[in-house]
């Protein structure tokens, strides 16, 4: 619509002359999009971008749609034609349209309410105290039976819509879709027997093959216009890269694949590379189009690569990445290894697998220098606060499964950026961009910093760390709770009023800001032991109760704070310098193994000044103890990676 219509003279003088017309970026103002797009959906039954709003100045939405071409075809009304019926009728009967909105207002306002009130106070007040509870208790037994259906419910409906022959879910256009593997990765630690282990590794393994990941710069597309992840829409967004990372981390670690690692660190690698600015903090994303053409940067011909490999060279990545003279997209080729693993690859070349990945790999750093001489995408430079919280946390846990101590310095580097320039006056901001910081910050800044600065003390132990992620959480409770029904709000109570004030829970591209503030209150729950962040995270898990029974498989990251508040406590508790030689070893035996339920805390001599429980365990700076404790009881303390290593195990965690 950008270049048919808003770009175009003729529809930019009929938009000026009878309208008043605005633009919104909907990663500025998430606050606007999700409540118009809230009117879409109900008005047309379905939602999408580009959104298009008409409305009265009052700002009440009278039509609504997705796309519309310049001019009418094929049945599609076009733009022009649409708003030269409305500039008519608005000159004719002002006062119907004007009714119209109000009507619409109305009818969306007493929908919003009676969803509200779907949450029982009673019911909810039965089932609190799950958390003090364990294994035993009515309202224990009454959670973890609600808890465990929606569970199931889910991963059911995830079967169902798997795709068996390429991975991923439903059809084309095909999505990511992280937050549905990283719950896949906890049901399958839960229920061994199930199939989930077996869905995670072809959506893992067939996204990563195809040409939805970029081959020779690394980093994903946005999603897949086809069933096998062969023609991505080119576009890269940092929350994808981010929340992709952290899956494939979550499933090194519990399946011990290294291609699974691999993946990881190469993502890690194209963001620091391309997408960190100098101060660093991370930009958004970068176009699908270079020269007014989409794809243009990432496509080659059999040619292309032969300039620059060789004859011999060439013909060999042309057959591992399917680079064809006839090709895949517009007659050029999009790498991708969907036809055959490394090792029929291999015998096919008459190399073996280790030799062949060396080649491969000089090669495709050779493509990649000459790729650099293209003119690049735009790169929209935005640094947003939300996704830069997820980026810490894909980084922090890079840190820590990895043992790699620059992927920590990175996420350090970003949360100091982001409470440097995004944290005045001890607010955060939402954008910066051009050295200007703007706009409140939105429920999901908070919630995905306040995880990135968690992730960040699991990775440094540092205790700034906590206790920023404290203070931030305390301002969310201020500014976004909905004392009356439950849950968060979208905006602050300082922001900018708009006709409702949105509350979002489905995880949808991104996981909602109301499902990882579900999982930041259970964490420092039980990171601090203070009983009101567990009385909160009950009534945050409780909220929602309604709204996740309709539709579980719709709540995958939310269902993960259930999944987490099924188990018992489960914290190590590190005491000594984190100057000490022996941190790092017992640290990294806590990393090695999938424990999505566990805590970390490091008693480095100043927790206690923020956690005055910590003072019972002796601190020596001369050695370090781990005490791993269950249910707030700790084992004898150990101070060998082989003891820890022995506990883990014998407790099962």
């Amino acid at each position: 619509m950008e270049r048919e219509s808003f770009e175009d003279t003729e529809v930019a003088e009929l938009l000026n002359r009878s309208f008043l017309a605005i633009k919104v970026d909907r990663e500025e103002r998430p606050d606007i999009d999700h409540l118009y797009m809230e009117f879409c959906q109900a008005l047309t039954g379905s939602g999408g971008w580009p959104l298009t709003i008409l409305m009265t100045p009052e700002k009440q939405p009278f039509f609504t749609g997705t796309y519309f071409p310049k001019s009418s075809h094929y049945g599609r009304p076009g733009l022009i034609d649409l708003l030269s019926q409305i500039s008519e009728l608005w000159d004719k009967d002002e006062n119907k349209l004007r009714k119209s909105a109000e009507e619409i207002v109305k009818a969306i306002t007493s929908h919003q309410k009676r969803s509200s009130e779907e949450v029982n106070p009673v019911e909810v007040h039965a089932l609190q105290g799950f958390l003090n509870v364990q294994n035993g208790g009515d309202a224990s037994a009454d959670f973890q039976s609600w808890a465990n259906e929606l569970i199931e419910q889910s991963y059911q409906a995830l079967i169902q819509n798997f795709d068996s022959r390429y991975g991923g879910f439903g059809q084309a256009p095909k999505f990511p879709s992280p937050h549905n593997l990283t719950f896949l990765l906890r049901y399958a630690k839960d229920h061994p027997d199930s199939q989930a282990e077996a869905m995670i590794r072809k959506n893992l393994d067939t996204m990563g093959q195809g040409g939805i990941y970029d081959h020779i710069g690394f980093g994903f597309a946005r999603y897949s216009t086809d069933q096998q992840w062969l023609v991505p829409h080119f576009e890269k967004m940092l929350y994808d890269n981010a929340l992709l990372a952290i899956a494939y981390i979550e499933a090194y670690q519990s399946q011990k694949e290294p291609r699974d690692a691999q993946k990881a660190q190469e993502i890690l690698t194209y963001v620091l590379r391309d997408m960190t600015s100098p101060e660093g903090g991370f930009y958004s994303a970068e176009d699908a189009d270079s020269e007014g053409i989409e794809g243009k940067f990432y496509v080659w011909t059999p040619e292309e690569i032969t300039s620059v490999l060789g004859e011999k060279r060439s013909a060999l990545f042309c057959d591992v990445f399917n680079i064809t003279p006839e090709g895949n997209f517009e007659g050029k080729s999009i790498p991708n290894r969907l036809s055959g693993d490394i090792g029929e690859l291999a015998r096919k070349h008459h190399l073996n697998p280790e030799t062949l990945n060396y080649i491969l790999e000089e090669d495709r750093l050779k493509l990649w220098q000459s790729r650099e001489h293209r003119i690049h995408p735009h790169k929209d430079d935005k640094i947003l606060t939300s996704w830069n919280g997820l980026m810490i946390v894909a980084l922090a846990k890079g840190g820590q499964v990895f043992n790699d101590n620059k992927y920590i310095l990175a996420a350090e580097q970003a949360a100091h950026f982001v409470l440097e320039n995004l944290y005045p006056n001890e607010r955060l901001l939402a954008r910066f961009r051009d050295g200007n910081a703007a706009y409140l910050g939105y429920l999901d800044d908070y919630a995905f910093f306040i995880w990135g600065l968690l992730e960040l003390y699991t990775a440094s132990g540092k205790s700034d760390y906590l206790k920023s992620a404290l203070s931030l959480q305390e301002q969310l409770e201020t500014l976004f709770k909905d004392e009356e029904a439950g849950g968060y709000y979208l905006t602050g109570s300082d922001g900018e009023e708009l006709l409702l004030r949105p509350k979002e829970i489905y995880d949808g591209a991104l996981p909602s800001g109301n499902s990882i503030t579900a999982l930041n209150l259970l964490h420092l729950a039980r990171l601090t032991g203070d009983e009101r962040w567990k009385l909160q995270a009950e009534k945050q898990l409780l909220s929602f109760r309604s709204t996740l029974t309709s539709n579980p498989a719709g709540y995958t990251a939310f269902l993960q704070a259930l999944q987490y508040a099924l188990h018992p406590s489960q914290e190590l508790l590190l005491v000594g310098s984190l100057n000490h030689e022996g941190i790092s070893p017992l640290r990294q035996t806590f990393f090695t193994i999938f424990l999505p339920y566990s805590s970390l805390l490091y008693h480095e001599g100043r927790l206690g000044e923020l956690l005055p429980w910590v003072k019972d365990y002796p601190f020596d700076p001369n050695k370090v103890l781990a005490y791993l404790c269950t249910n707030f009881t700790c084992q004898k303390p150990v101070e060998s990676p082989e003891e820890l290593k022995a506990l883990l195990e014998k407790l099962n965690i």
